[in-house]
């Protein structure tokens, strides 16, 4: 990947799953919110007739202060975790340091803005693992995943916080983080000035439909982060969301989830073990695993014509057509890919 590869950075999961198809490319947990969301959100049908107010906001904001130890002031409601995304540029870095491969979001916000930016390709043969020295001295912003999709490496919070310096801003993407049992090396309680935090609710809660998520940071960098946003940015169904799925009963659930998920992956690593040829490349932690597989792309449109979709993997920097992303899912619909695989690569 190099050149203006802009309309690859493009390309999400969505783009490769497709009504009908077994869906392994799309990171959700859910294919619809949970009946006591659906709920909530049904009952804050009645405020779409005014406008959000500051007080929902507020009650948003302290709610995910509560769950993550911090001031509401350090609370932003974001329309996904995406919108934190496109607002990076307007922190007016000099030199911005892209770890990949990873999420690409932030990679084209900010060269669309005309941000210098400077790829750190991470070492497939060091699994993938963060290096706060290979990051250029010079980058005043730094954004890196953790677990970073779609290598599913789960970067220890120590090293994170070696790349906090004064003049600089480290973003780390913690939208996988609550499928980690326990939220293991997250940062999102350290209220440190140099760290921006964003989550989502997307993935674990399927809201993909809604765009809710937030970003934890000092105000100083909130203020500055949305200085261009409109009036009313996020809509009441979202800071009903947010509100609820930081509820001590969302938390249980998803800690609930996150055990799931981590069986499960277990599970499916073993199946996939078992298939020659295929390799999981990575200590994978994440609800997804990064795959290399020879002549991955005959792999991929062979596994879509017999109903099962996957993410490409060439789209991200530092990754080719020989790597593919797939969605860890229950035992059956996992054994489902796995045969698929089994057909499709031992049998050509």
């Amino acid at each position: 990947m190099s050149g203006d590869d802009r309309e690859l950075l493009r390309h999400h999961g969505d783009v490769d799953a497709a009504r009908g198809l077994a869906d392994f490319a799309v990171n959700v947990r859910l294919d619809r919110p949970p009946r006591w969301l659906r709920a909530r959100l049904a009952e804050a049908l009645d405020d779409l007739g005014s406008y959000p107010s500051a007080e929902a906001d507020e009650t948003a904001r302290r709610a995910v202060a509560d769950r993550h130890g911090r001031h509401p002031d350090d609370v932003m409601v974001l329309a996904g975790a995406a919108e934190g995304f496109a607002l990076l540029p307007a922190l007016r870095p000099a030199l911005a340091a892209l770890i990949h491969p990873s999420f690409t979001e932030p990679d084209l916000a900010l060269r669309t803005a005309g941000v210098p930016v400077e790829r750190v390709v991470l070492d497939a043969a060091d699994g993938y693992r963060l290096r706060a020295e290979q990051v250029p001295e010079a980058a005043d912003l730094v954004v890196l995943g953790n677990p970073t999709n779609p290598t599913s490496v789960l970067h220890p919070a120590e090293e994170i916080r070696k790349l906090l310096r004064p003049g600089r801003i480290v973003v780390v993407d913690e939208a996988f983080i609550d499928a980690v049992p326990g939220e293991r090396e997250s940062v999102a309680h350290l209220a440190d000035p140099g760290l921006l935090v964003l989550r989502s609710l997307t993935k674990m809660w399927g809201l993909p439909g809604l765009r809710a998520g937030y970003a934890l940071g000092s105000p100083q960098v909130l203020a500055e982060l949305g200085r261009a946003r409109p009036h009313w940015p996020v809509n009441s169904l979202v800071l009903t969301a947010v509100r609820a799925c930081c509820e001590p009963r969302a938390i249980a659930e998803s800690e609930g989830a996150a055990a799931e998920f981590t069986e499960n992956r277990t599970g499916l690593l073993d199946g996939l073990a078992g298939v020659p040829g295929v390799e999981v490349v990575g200590a994978a932690e994440a609800p997804f695993l990064l795959l290399r597989v020879p002549d991955g792309q005959r792999v991929r449109e062979a596994l879509r014509e017999r109903g099962i979709a996957v993410r490409r993997g060439d789209t991200f920097p530092g990754l080719d057509t020989d790597h593919l992303r797939v969605a860890v899912r229950d035992p059956e619909q996992n054994s489902l890919l796995v045969k698929a695989f089994q057909d499709v690569v031992e049998r050509g």
